[in-house]
């Protein structure tokens, strides 16, 4: 069954074509990776599947009565309602089958009377019983299907607290609401799921839940994703932008890459082929055109040239390509930070944190969101003070910056070109040329004003600036959050040259995986400093972490012996903490499950128009029901204590 069809679409945007002549058909139950270059259409198509943009030629059809749930990149949340009610009212349809069973019922009771003065048949009462009965079990089903307990849990899982619940949606940032509207449409489950870069608000363990939530999720999906084992995880089919087009494949992401180099030298092969055949022939005729006794022959070969097939390679779209430049060396020493504190009002985000960082470290800072990450990396820049501490750099350290907000604060007033040579007053035209062709800007592309770019090439302006100037010391927060996935790519690669010192933060498991020697982890104002990879280190915490990853982990390298010990003494140590957490967090899900059932069970009993006649068994089945519900919201608040005092022992023990 088909949830979306597009049949024949084409688009153009700004003299651009985004589609010609698409037929794409979505079933219920893809799971389809859309991929290409920022700008090439994908965030458009989307658009176009929701409705909120049009064709200019073809059809878009959805499945009769499909849901389609949407998650684009911005969004414009209100406050004025509290978070628990907007996830929990996010369904559609509720509020139509409440108000249904409402008039249902004063219907019922209308005929009831005028059964009981004779002025009415009885069937007509019967019929008008069935129907509240029915309307009643479809609102227990529904209240089943959309527990206010799985919507609690997708809120935890997306690193939300018990006491955020209550909060009004506007008090939140950015970020958050954009997991407030990521969390009603998981609950929501809908035919088809719209994901643009969900993972861009998101800290790792976050990442971790999403994914282990979509692997199970048996509806048909769209994902847009520049982290690489993210879609790799989830995918079963690749829809892609191509120069020629967009093309479709089947698998994951990687089974997708193979499949395009094969095409591509198979045609590649092909094309030769044919240009050898089409040289001999050509030099045939040539040589014989003159001689009457070669003339048949040559007019058969004149024939076959003119009928014989013509391939277009496919062209390869532009891709960022470029290396940082040599740099001169640091001292051993690059950064040393002492007693780092950092309060915001009652909020310690750092408390008394010293660190050490050393020439060629390359140290991916995680943890989850809001615990400082961003902060430690802005006072080790030189670019927030911090409220107690010192930090200071080594002899011949110089400081290359990327921040997320250095994205959006561009002077927006100045072209491309001027923007990235104020970054390097001694770069000449060349370099500064050079630069942001790599980051592919061209032409009259690089008089474009700052202020006009998408989030996505004004990041490329942002690393062009580092590009003339990376400096010896990198530290970048989120780089990959505005480049799609082949520029992630690239840029991995590129910092695999950089013969600098690396401190990052990222949340793009890849990219840590590809680049991090060192992991630091910030948790509850302090931090872990883990001399090893991220394979190494996710090792060290499996056991203790009760999250489950789907991540397909590589090998583990061989950590610091010492090292590796002492991980395994304090993971077998908080195994034993947790243990009791952990066991009251699952007893608790159990009750509630159990509690649930019983509830609808005399939910549906209730709802039997026949209890009307058993006044009784009526009162106690709402008296039952009434404890019940009471049961589930006690217990449901118990187990959101056990899950909170299970997420500090966890982050503590880290």
């Amino acid at each position: 069954m088909s949830v979306l069809l597009f049949e024949d679409v084409s688009l153009n945007l700004g003299g651009k074509a985004i589609v010609t002549d698409l037929t794409l058909r979505i079933a219920d139950q893809d799971r389809i990776g859309l991929v290409g270059p920022n700008g090439s259409g994908k965030t458009t198509l989307l658009r176009m599947a929701v409705g909120t943009q049009g064709p200019d030629s073809g059809e878009v059809h959805r499945g009769k009565g499909a849901r389609i749930g949407y998650l684009p990149q911005d969004i414009a949340l209100q406050g004025g309602k509290k978070l628990l009610d907007f996830v929990t009212e996010s369904v559609p349809g509720k509020s139509d089958l409440t108000l249904a069973v409402a008039e249902a019922e004063t219907q019922l009771a209308a005929q009831s009377q005028l059964a009981a003065t004779g002025e009415s048949a009885q069937e007509e009462l019967l019929e008008l019983a069935g129907k509240v009965a029915d309307l009643h079990e479809a609102l227990a089903r529904f209240e089943q299907q959309y527990s206010t307990h799985e919507a609690q849990r997708i809120l935890v899982g997306l690193r939300f607290r018990q006491e955020d619940l209550d909060r009004d949606l506007g008090e939140f940032s950015g970020g958050w609401k954009m997991r407030a509207l990521l969390a009603s449409l998981l609950f929501q489950r809908p035919d088809l799921l719209l994901l643009d870069e969900p993972t861009n608000h998101l800290d790792m363990p976050s990442v971790s839940w999403l994914s282990s939530f979509l692997y199970r999720y048996d509806r048909a999906f769209i994902l847009i994703s520049h982290d690489r084992e993210f879609l790799n995880e989830q995918i079963q089919k690749v829809v892609s932008f191509e120069v020629e087009g967009i093309r479709q494949y089947k698998g994951d992401y990687e089974t997708y890459l193979e499949q395009r180099k094969q095409e591509e030298e198979l045609i590649e092969a092909r094309a030769r082929n044919l240009d050898k055949e089409r040289e001999h022939m050509e030099a045939f005729v040539r040589r014989f055109r003159a001689k009457a006794s070669k003339a048949s022959q040559v007019q058969s070969r004149v024939k076959a040239l003119e009928k014989m097939e013509r391939i277009e390679l496919p062209a390869h779209r532009q891709a960022m390509r470029f290396r940082f430049k040599d740099i001169d060396k640091s001292g051993k020493d690059v950064l040393i930070a002492e007693h780092i504190t950092k309060h915001y009002g009652e909020k310690r985000v750092l408390e008394d944190i010293g660190l050490r960082l050393g020439r060629g470290d390359r140290v991916a800072i995680l943890g989850e969101n809001g615990a400082g990450k961003t902060t430690l990396l802005r006072v080790l820049a030189g670019e927030l003070d911090s409220d107690e501490g010192t930090r200071s750099y080594g002899t011949r350290v110089k400081l290359g910056y990327y921040a997320q907000h250095h994205v959006d604060v561009l002077d927006g007033t100045r072209t491309v070109f001027e923007e990235v040579k104020s970054a390097a007053m001694e770069g000449s035209p060349k370099d500064i040329y050079a630069a942001l062709g790599a980051m592919l800007f061209r032409d009259q592309e690089v008089d474009k004003k700052v202020g006009v770019l998408s989030g996505g090439e004004r990041a490329r302006v942002a690393l062009a600036r580092l590009l003339v100037d990376p400096g010896n010391l990198l530290m970048m927060d989120e780089p990959t959050n505005h480049l799609d996935l082949d520029s992630s790519e690239r840029l991995a690669e590129a910092l695999e040259t950089f013969d600098g010192t690396l401190l990052f933060v990222s949340h793009n498991r890849g990219f840590v995986r590809r680049l991090a020697t060192k992991i630091w982890f910030v948790a509850n104002g302090k931090l872990e400093v883990y001399p090893g990879t991220l394979d190494e280190y996710l090792a060290s915490e499996r056991d203790a972490n009760h999250q489950g990853r789907t991540a397909k982990e590589g090998k583990p390298r061989k950590a610091d012996k010492k090292g590796e010990k002492m991980q395994r003494k304090k993971a077998a140590a908080l195994r034993q903490k947790l243990s009791p957490l952990r066991n009251a967090v699952k007893r608790h899900e159990e009750q509630i499950a159990n509690l649930e059932r019983e509830h609808a069970s005399i939910l549906e009993a209730l709802s039997d128009p026949s209890i009307g006649d058993r006044p009784e068994d009526q009162r106690q089945l709402s008296a039952k029901f009434d404890t019940l519900s009471k049961a589930i919201e006690r217990t449901t608040g118990e187990w959101m204590a056990a899950q909170e005092k299970l997420d500090a022992a966890q982050s503590s023990g880290r």
